[in-house]
């Protein structure tokens, strides 16, 4: 993915954000619309973490205290890109997009960006998205499916010599207060939950349309 350096004190390029009544900006979003239709969001919002079950652990905290991000049928829904610089060895999560993550009812969605804005980090590698659910802690299965399924699923850093997997990662806070990461494998279509500090896996996707089979014994929660 191409990075570029954009404007960003423009007031131009600013999004509106809506935040439940409140006309103040949020400041974790930045995110904006280029001239060829894709979403740019700048980096980084959180990192370094020296490994992506760190990364998710923290993102699940950020993007479930956004506004609306845990109200159930009338929240909202949040993206960002998860990347990986070579020259630090270490993953960061971007700013937020809410652009389309707005509406009622069991379907909610979030225009995901394509497009990395970090003058610091400008070997960095786009690995993945990630996402909150307001409403469910299950992936959809619009989201498991082939149409999304990011490929190349994996890519070599040059520079460290890793092989990295590109990931879908979601995020759901349980009403009892406890924040849930869950990951979906573009290569093996594995999924993960984050439990302790690892990935459990739980389940695997079976088919082009995204249908998850769980593992024996293995669900969403514990």
């Amino acid at each position: 993915m191409a990075l570029q350096r954009s404007p960003w004190s423009a007031p131009w390029v600013w999004v509106a954000v809506v935040m439940m009544g409140c006309s103040t900006p949020n400041p974790d979003v930045r995110v904006r619309e280029l001239p060829d239709g894709q979403l740019q969001v700048t980096g980084p919002l959180a990192g370094p973490f020296p490994s992506m079950e760190e990364l998710a652990g923290s993102a699940c905290e950020i993007l479930t205290r956004q506004p609306g991000a845990s109200s159930g049928d009338y929240g909202m829904e949040y993206c960002a890109l998860v990347y990986y610089s070579g020259a630090e060895d270490a993953y960061y999560l971007s700013h937020l997009s809410d652009i389309h993550g707005t509406g009622v009812g069991r379907t909610k969605s979030c225009r995901v960006p394509t497009r990395l804005d970090d003058p610091r980090h400008l070997d960095a590698v786009i690995l993945g998205r990630g996402h909150n659910h307001p409403h469910n802690r299950r992936f959809s299965q619009a989201d498991l499916g082939d149409e999304r399924r990011w490929v190349p699923t994996r890519i070599a850093d040059s520079r460290t010599g890793k092989v990295l997997r590109r990931q879908l990662l979601l995020f759901y806070r349980e009403k009892a207060g406890e924040c849930r990461a869950y990951k979906y494998d573009y290569t093996d279509r594995e999924v993960a939950a984050l439990r302790g500090g690892g990935w459990v896996p739980i389940g695997a996707v079976r088919d082009e349309l995204g249908n998850i089979e769980l593992y024996e014994g293995q669900d969403w929660t514990p």
